[in-house]
């Protein structure tokens, strides 16, 4: 779904912030337009949708409320039709929080975006209170009366989003417990959360007299000077240190905060919360982990002493692990190249994914330049199926840009292609939501690398997709790794800064290897992870997309026929099936244990082919 990044410093002045280097190569970046949702923050639209939300909230909770059990026994007839009304309010909400999250992204900083973000999530929180209630009283009605209301229209087009509700069913507490939690969000994890964003938006960093937000210092960890790289990590690792007190803290106070909720639902692990969420069970969790890790050596220590020994060393400093190739020309390539290259790359596959992609381009659902106080990194929100989706990016010209473009353009073709069944079902579980975005990103490469008019050009490129592949799988379950001993160490009390640096080293070293130097101030480098604090085991995901996606891909290049439509209903599926259900027809299956070692071989594949090449 996403790649967004986020102590306390000052604000500096838009005056005072660096654009980035050669923006003006890059031609003109779009903006997104938002009006589709809203016309403004302060538009009579929001006004009056704020008010009527707060209103039919109140007035579904007094109709339904303690009647859930006579409608079922009346049928799906009866029933179904309260379950309409509660999934147009998900979408009026959804809508309105979409829109104060979008315009809050745009500039963290600024206080009225702040103000209206958090006054919308404040009044919204106490509208969704009453829709709490629903779901809740849902799973009291007897397994054998709401079974038999589900062979009746129209609830049984609801029957994937009531299964998946019932899955909640042995951890859902008390109504007035639940209440609370809920309510208490927007104080609790909520807050912690907007402190987190906002915090890291502010911080600036000073390279060779540059101030720079995060997001082009770390775009000069891959800079062709090698000197330049060097002053980047120092400054990100200065900054990082002088705020670990206010990252220590945030992350001490979320992990207990959901030790809480986790021993009052009776979840056993600290990751299973995420597991019910993403609808896949532990053991098959378990057995990618364990598959990645026991891949290290054939993987990240093996592709880094090959990259080492291309510069010349033994190992590389962690600064230079994402460094370009030595004596490879770079240029920034420019927003319509980037465009024209996706879209040609989409095309090739399926003429009408690229049609919907271009929309974005066409109907300015992009968001492209850095500006200051922008959210770090990318993303796509879906939104509502009443609207559509919105990707953010932070363009600066270089090849990782273009993939993540493809990437966030493949999360968006999946949101409009699953949005037809409705703001409750449409949200596709984390085991599935990377597929789209990861096979975007291969489709592109594969049409670069074919591309690319000399070895030493495509040496690079596939170089770059190596590096890619381990930060999505690599480096993503040593993020894993590092959340689990977290989250277990800290049910023994509060962790100190120097332990969390301490954790967080043990598990860089064991996924980078003897290759990668890690030096003084990376230790640091767990505090911008921005999935640490939204979402807590999220990261898996990526390593569980791209692994997925390796094997659909290679069934793809085996010219298997129907392939693409079958692709299509894979994405337009969103939440109505498991995943299981949805990869048979491509004959795989994620519970067998072999399933990973498929995916992970195409990586070493890859390595091995570069080993092959000279220079």
């Amino acid at each position: 779904m996403s790649r967004h990044a986020l102590v306390s410093v000052p604000p500096a002045s838009a005056s005072a912030i660096s654009a980035p280097a050669d923006a003006d190569d890059l031609g003109i970046l779009p903006e997104w337009d938002l009006s589709g949702l809203y016309p403004g923050m302060g538009s009579d639209a929001v006004k009056a949708d704020l008010a009527r939300a707060e209103t039919e909230c109140r007035s579904f909770a007094e109709r339904h409320r303690g009647r859930l059990d006579e409608l079922a026994r009346a049928g799906g007839g009866a029933l179904g039709p309260a379950v309409e009304e509660y999934e147009a309010l998900e979408d009026l909400l959804g809508r309105l929080m979409s829109y104060a999250g979008l315009v809050y992204s745009g500039n963290t900083t600024d206080p009225v975006r702040a103000k209206f973000y958090g006054d919308t999530q404040e009044r919204l929180t106490a509208a969704s209170r009453d829709l709490r209630c629903f779901t809740l009283e849902l799973n009291r009605v007897d397994d054998a009366v709401l079974d038999a209301a589900l062979e009746t229209e129209p609830l049984s087009r609801y029957r994937p989003w009531i299964a998946d509700v019932r899955r909640d069913k042995p951890y859902q507490l008390e109504d007035r417990v639940e209440q609370l939690f809920h309510e208490k969000s927007v104080s609790g994890r909520g807050a912690w959360n907007r402190l987190f964003d906002e915090t890291l938006a502010s911080l600036r960093f000073d390279v060779r007299g540059e101030l720079l937000s995060l997001e082009p210092t770390l775009n000069k960890l891959q800079d062709r000077d090698g000197t330049v790289r060097r002053d980047a990590a120092h400054a990100l690792a200065d900054v990082f240190r002088a705020n670990l007190r206010t990252f220590t803290l945030v992350t001490n106070t979320l992990a207990k905060d959901k030790e809480i909720s986790d021993r009052w639902r009776g979840f056993a692990d600290v990751a299973d919360s995420r597991h019910l969420a993403n609808r896949v069970e532990r053991p098959v969790v378990d057995a990618l982990v364990e598959a990645v890790t026991t891949a290290y050596p054939r993987l990240s220590h093996r592709y880094y002493r090959l990259k080492a020994k291309w510069f010349g060393q033994e190992a590389l400093d962690f600064w230079d692990r994402n460094a370009p190739l030595p004596r490879v020309p770079q240029r920034n390539i420019p927003w319509t190249e980037a465009r024209d290259t996706v879209l040609d790359a989409y095309r090739g596959f399926s003429p009408a994914m690229a049609d919907i992609a271009r929309r974005f381009f066409d109907e300015s659902w992009i968001d492209a330049p850095v500006r200051p106080g922008k959210a770090p990194g990318a993303f796509s929100h879906p939104t509502v199926p009443s609207a559509h989706p919105f990707v953010l990016m932070n363009y600066q010209g270089k090849p990782r840009d273009v993939m993540t473009l493809a990437h966030e353009l493949g999360h968006g073709v999946h949101q409009v292609l699953a949005a037809p069944n409705g703001a409750l079902m449409a949200p596709t579980p984390l085991t599935l939501a990377e597929t789209a975005s990861v096979f975007g990103e291969m489709l592109t490469f594969r049409r670069l690398l074919d591309g690319m008019p000399g070895a030493a050009e495509r040496r690079a490129l596939l170089a770059a997709k190596v590096e890619d592949m381990l930060n999505t799988v690599v480096r993503q379950i040593a993020f894993y790794s590092f959340e689990r001993k977290v989250h277990t160490e800290r049910r023994s009390g509060e962790l100190t800064a120097e332990a969390l640096c301490e954790l967080w080293m043990s598990v860089q070293a064991e996924s980078l290897g003897p290759s990668i130097r890690l030096g003084p101030g990376y230790e640091t480098f767990w505090t911008y992870v921005p999935h640490f604090i939204h979402s807590p085991f999220y990261v898996y995901a990526y390593a569980f997309g791209d692994c997925l996606v390796n094997s659909l891909y290679g069934v793809y290049r085996q010219a298997d026929p129907g392939f693409v439509d079958r692709y299509f209903a894979l994405l337009s599926a969103g939440g109505t099936k498991p995943y299981s259900a949805l990869l048979a027809p491509f004959g795989l299956d994620a519970g067998d244990p072999d399933f990973w070692q498929i995916g992970l071989s195409m990586i070493e594949g890859m390595i091995a082919e570069l080993e092959g090449m000279e220079g």
